[in-house]
């Protein structure tokens, strides 16, 4: 059973996905501790609900930004860290963290990739004028959103569409789509081929 560090800045809805995904016997993994950045968020109070130990590690503002991430990886080294979530974190990763955990970090975007990468994803889409918008679950490298893909999930673009209502029916894959992906690299029958994320059954 797989130890998951889960790092949120705001809902948790995709946390509530995971701890739902446990609960139904669906994922075999233990949610050893969920990290924010804020405090007073909902998803706190939903780890807090389900018994989940959490910390809350306000950011000090970019000029602290190495130190922040040396102190978040000194909670993931003694919580012993199978696999690093992030599941609305709002923050890039140092560097230095991406190195110390490598292949240990999956991410969930809501666009397919390499597509509209970034912040308000779903309104890029929108201006762009696609037909099929999703999400993407990958490995977190050292750009943004660019790291090998474990899982993506597609959804319609309707005309009539505005960012709320298609990002609601991402966020119904992204629900999906997580815990597929963070049971899929637990089970360690994956390599990494250039770009690729290789299953082998």
């Amino acid at each position: 059973m797989g130890r998951l560090a889960i790092l949120i800045s705001g809902r948790g809805s995709n946390l509530q996905a995971l701890i739902d995904a446990i609960e139904r016997g669906i994922l075999d993994a233990e949610i050893a501790v969920v990290i924010s950045d804020r405090p007073d968020i909902l998803g706190l109070a939903r780890a807090e609900k389900a018994g989940i130990r959490t910390r809350v590690l306000p950011w000090q503002g970019d000029e602290h930004r190495e130190s922040y991430f040396e102190a978040m990886a000194q909670v993931l080294h003694d919580e012993k860290i199978d696999l690093i979530v992030l599941a609305g974190f709002m923050r890039v990763l140092s560097r230095n963290i991406i190195r110390e955990f490598p292949n240990k970090i999956i991410n969930i975007h809501p666009s397919l990739l390499p597509a509209f990468s970034g912040m308000r994803a779903q309104r890029q889409a929108l201006k762009y004028g696609v037909k099929l918008a999703g999400c993407t679950v990958h490995f977190v490298d050292e750009g943004v959103d660019t790291g090998p893909i474990l899982i993506q999930r597609a959804v319609p673009v309707y005309s009539h569409d505005t960012e709320d209502t298609l990002a609601q029916r991402i966020l119904a894959e992204e629900h999906v789509a997580l815990p597929e992906a963070v049971q899929m690299v637990l089970a360690g029958n994956w390599r990494i081929q250039g770009r690729r994320v290789i299953c082998e059954h």
